[in-house]
């Protein structure tokens, strides 16, 4: 019936891979993906030159690394779009065995940077947080496990990546990074729901996750601390929610004017966990509107062409990856806002940050390649292999 309803993509023999590839991506997606990059640079120029100049590096020290970062994002994003979704799984699999090991080891080998979670690997030049790569693995992983599932006689797949899934949180959770943590429950949730979970199932993770909240707070001063915040009437303006609800307010509609704003200088993580309050400042709400569209637009020009996909992996696998993408950029927008408790989370593409954009790149490359229009068969041939038996 999906042929019927969408039409099938003919199959040219012989062709290179670079015309394949782009008569059969999703060009919409990728320029959406390309300018909230060019956004994120455009950003940088401002939010960053106050921390360089802490530092005591150039003004565009975090620029210049970043359009290298989210070079090689971009490199890894084309390059795993063109790979079949067969490859694809395959290396998400393996880069998702590496990265569960290096998260399970960083308690003893990780640092914190003075932050207070320990999340990321110290190289010297540069640092790797292991969560971030293993977001897009776990969610291959635990689809191929859910798909396998479905088939008759097939194995327990959703009880093994639920499995997986609670031994991934409680790492996290540990860190502490209950951002992270939520964020992978996000996915693999959105999967089994696609994948025909019962309701009943849903209420009681939702009832677990306000019990494992509720211990979280009792037990975490660095958790209560965040929700305290969150509750309070008042904002502290010498906060970073303070000074990014104040950076918002002060905006408006077309913002103070490009270079004019003033909470790049007093918010530490101002090119990274707060950046859209130095657009929304600079640049007012004209831009973040756009900034919010673009990610609509990735996430439900993906969701509309996985309705279509017949192969259940791909379509858990993509749909995990496209709500995880925008629920990302939700909630890092949402702090700002204080809509949300403060989660430590970056906006893909924009924020600044080694590991997140490269991730993000690896990411979006997976969902472009899952997403890509192939032969899904004619509607004929079902129908003859139905007369045939």
């Amino acid at each position: 019936m999906t042929a019927m309803a969408h039409g099938t993509v003919r199959v040219i023999d012989g062709e290179p891979i670079l015309p394949k590839w782009w008569r059969t991506v999703d060009r919409w997606a990728l320029s959406c993906v390309l300018m909230l990059f060019a956004v994120g640079l455009l950003l940088g120029l401002a939010a960053s030159v106050p921390l360089a100049e802490r530092n005591g590096f150039q003004p565009f020290h975090y620029v210049q690394r970043q359009a290298v970062f989210g070079s090689l994002a971009i490199l890894a994003m084309l390059l795993t779009s063109m790979m079949s979704p067969l490859v694809v799984r395959r290396l998400a699999v393996i880069g998702f065995l590496v990265a569960f090991v290096a998260l399970a080891l960083l308690p003893f080998l990780g640092t914190d940077f003075g932050k207070g979670a320990t999340r990321w690997y110290s190289l010297g030049f540069a640092s790797i947080q292991p969560s971030e790569f293993l977001k897009p693995g776990f969610v291959v992983a635990s689809a191929w496990m859910m798909a396998a599932s479905l088939e008759i006689n097939g194995p327990p797949g959703k009880a093994w990546s639920f499995s997986l899934c609670i031994a991934i949180v409680l790492m996290l959770a540990l860190q502490p990074d209950f951002g992270q943590a939520c964020l992978v429950l996000f996915g693999w949730g959105v999967m089994y729901f696609v994948a025909g979970a019962p309701m009943i199932l849903l209420v009681g993770m939702a009832a677990m996750v306000v019990i494992a909240g509720t211990v979280a707070y009792a037990n975490s001063e660095h958790f209560a601390r965040r929700i305290d915040g969150f509750l309070s009437p008042d904002v502290d303006p010498t906060t970073q929610l303070g000074y990014a609800t104040n950076a918002i307010r002060e905006g408006g509609l077309f913002g103070v004017g490009v270079g004019e704003g003033e909470v790049k200088w007093s918010l530490p993580d101002a090119h990274t966990d707060f950046i859209i309050a130095v657009a929304a400042e600079e640049y007012g709400l004209v831009l973040v509107m756009c900034i919010i569209a673009l990610y609509t637009m990735v996430v439900v020009r993906s969701l509309l062409r996985l309705v279509r996909e017949r192969d259940p992996f791909i379509r858990l696998a993509g749909t995990g990856l496209a709500c995880m993408f925008g629920v990302q950029a939700m909630i890092n927008m949402g702090v700002a806002v204080r809509l949300l408790p403060a989660k430590g989370m970056t906006l893909p593409f924009v924020s600044y940050g080694g590991s997140s954009v490269i991730a993000s790149g690896i990411a979006v490359g997976m969902l472009l390649a899952f997403t890509r229009t192939r032969p899904q068969g004619e509607i004929s041939d079902i129908l003859g292999r139905g007369r045939m038996r």
